[in-house]
């Protein structure tokens, strides 16, 4: 693999086309929850000042009306993704009444599931298909382990990149094909090579008490408050964090070997019963417990260190846009909030997945 990418690599350089990858787009997505004065998960709801969690670009929220979520847009310099996530930080702290943002991954003092509120998005049709969904996750998953944060890097090739490399590969299928099938094959190696990100980056190695409720655990004791693991570096990417629990008992998981044998591993998911979650019921005195009681309510239910994407149209389903406009890029899941940095991610990271990437991709 290395001598390939090596190969790979001279021949970009030997073309002089370096100067192309100054035009990936780059993107983060970050999470923060919403403390009180006392450590505790904010109750509030979603601040007004901030706008609609359902409709804003940049300020939303994830699984709690606490869990604020930052996103930025698509850019092609490091720094200004940073400057946009600074600015975007800074103003949601102006709104935000006593009240702080976590500075880590794993949750704060967790007061019981019932002390961690669903996010509301209203009653519009697609608001509560997002909050039912979410209802889901928690009877389906417990809701402590949803309140996890994290930070997601979004990355694209120059659209100038791929011809190039498809000439270089002595390429023959459509250009889109070839594009989805290389991002593919960077999401295999990345599979392959990704422990290497919580080992660099990881800043979860302990966790508060209160996050187990009382539950047995290996972890060890550091104070009455805290539990540890010695050589730990990202808890969050652990057996305590996400997981996709019923892969072995249905023997479905996500297939990586093609663009459409990942569609239609998902599909097949979101389209196939599972009794368990069939006992926790649907619709039940009247209130919806959750979407469906499938293996998947929907694709995003499947939790993976990295996604490929397509951005998609309306209520359109994300296999679907994968199906018909292919890969546009790639969404890298594995990075702890970082809680050494304001913003909880850094340059220096950044510089570095971006290279991680490429190397993946050659």
């Amino acid at each position: 693999m290395y001598a390939t990418g090596r190969k790979r690599l001279k021949r970009l350089l030997d073309l002089k086309h370096s100067q192309l990858m100054r035009n990936s787009a780059i993107g983060v997505e970050k999470e923060s929850l919403r403390v009180n004065t006392r450590g505790s998960i904010a109750q509030t709801p979603h601040p007004k000042k901030l706008g609609s969690a359902l409709t804003h670009p940049w300020i939303t929220t994830d699984f709690s009306e606490a869990l604020t979520e930052f996103i930025t847009p698509p850019l092609h310099q490091i720094h200004d993704v940073l400057g946009f996530l600074r600015d975007t930080q800074q103003y949601v702290y102006q709104c935000l009444d006593d009240e702080f943002l976590w500075a880590t991954s794993m949750p704060c003092v967790v007061d019981g599931e019932t002390s961690i509120p669903i996010a509301d998005y209203g009653t519009s049709n697609s608001g509560m298909m997002k909050h039912v969904y979410r209802k889901g996750l928690g009877y389906r998953h417990g809701c402590t382990m949803q309140v996890i944060a994290g930070v997601h890097f979004n990355y694209s090739f120059p659209p100038e990149f791929w011809p190039i490399y498809a000439e270089l590969e002595s390429s023959r299928m459509p250009i889109q094909d070839f594009i989805s099938e290389s991002y593919m094959s960077l999401i295999r190696n990345l599979q392959r090579f990704g422990w290497l990100i919580p080992y660099l980056f990881g800043a979860s190695p302990a966790i508060c008490k209160s996050f187990l409720g009382g539950r047995e655990t290996s972890l060890q004791s550091f104070n009455e408050d805290t539990y540890y693991e010695p050589w730990a570096t990202s808890l969050r990417m652990g057996d305590i964090g996400y997981q996709n629990n019923h892969e072995n008992e249905t023997g479905i998981k996500a297939n990586y070997d093609t663009l459409q044998s990942y569609i239609d591993s998902l599909v097949c998911a979101i389209s196939t019963p599972c009794p368990e979650f069939e006992k926790i019921g649907v619709k039940v005195d009247g209130e919806y417990r959750q979407l469906n009681a499938n293996i998947l309510q929907i694709e995003n239910e499947y939790y993976s260190t990295i996604r490929p994407k397509q951005i998609v149209t309306g209520n359109e389903m994300p296999s679907m846009a994968l199906k018909r406009r292919g890969v546009a890029y790639v969404e890298l899941r594995s990075l702890d909030v970082n809680a050494f940095d304001p913003l909880g991610i850094n340059e220096r990271e950044m510089y570095f997945l971006e290279c991680f990437l490429l190397f993946c991709l050659l």
